[in-house]
């Protein structure tokens, strides 16, 4: 799942800033370019140059099928919209230099309130000198996204508001469907044995 900032974004010979941190198709860190250069690459793979935090120092650019994604993310956020019944908006905080061991509980967190059926905001707080470094709160972002690509899809793609950058996830209908068809077996399991157990008596 790539991430973008959720309005829309300049693109290709809309961005106008002298240089760009750049982000490749695959997700790699290519370095600092001059925004002509960056755009030539991305140009010469057949793909756009997407600004996706333009308050960055440089701003940070990434190499993408925006189309295809824009369409990609339609869709998945027109699924989760789908029998929804009324959903609460949890918020889990993350570093940007955050441990394994941090990520990992935090993200167990994250996967509790989507079981639960609500949607969850995930927030990257940046201090001082971190905010020279957007991309590495990106790379967390991404990095949970592609955790959770099997229960989650991003309603609201990563976007900088200040010093915090923010992400929205919510439940794919069709995890919260199957969690719900496992409880409703588990109680008519129980239901059985009691029903056994009345008729040894």
């Amino acid at each position: 799942m790539s991430a973008i900032a959720a309005q829309e974004p300049r693109l290709n010979r809309e961005i106008t800033t002298r240089e760009c941190r750049l982000i490749g198709y695959d997700g790699s860190q290519m370095g600092i370019y001059a925004t002509v250069q960056a755009l030539r690459i991305a140009e010469s793979e057949g793909y756009d140059l997407v600004e996706i935090a333009p308050n960055a120092e440089p701003p940070v650019c990434r190499i993408m099928d925006y189309g295809k994604f824009k369409y990609d993310q339609a869709i998945k956020a027109k699924q989760a919209r789908k029998n929804q019944s009324r959903i609460e908006t949890k918020e889990m905080k993350f570093r940007p230099k955050i441990d394994v061991g941090d990520y990992t509980t935090k993200k167990k967190h994250v996967l509790r309130f989507l079981d639960a059926g609500d949607k969850v905001k995930i927030t990257i707080m940046f201090r001082g000198r971190e905010m020279a470094h957007p991309e590495q709160g990106l790379s967390i972002l991404e990095r949970l996204a592609e955790d959770l690509k099997d229960v989650a899809v991003i309603e609201s793609a990563p976007k900088m508001e200040g010093r915090n950058m923010h992400m929205l996830i919510a439940p794919l209908p069709s995890a919260v469907k199957k969690k719900k068809e496992a409880k409703a077996g588990k109680n008519d399991k129980v239901a059985e044995s009691d029903s056994t157990e009345g008729k040894d008596e």
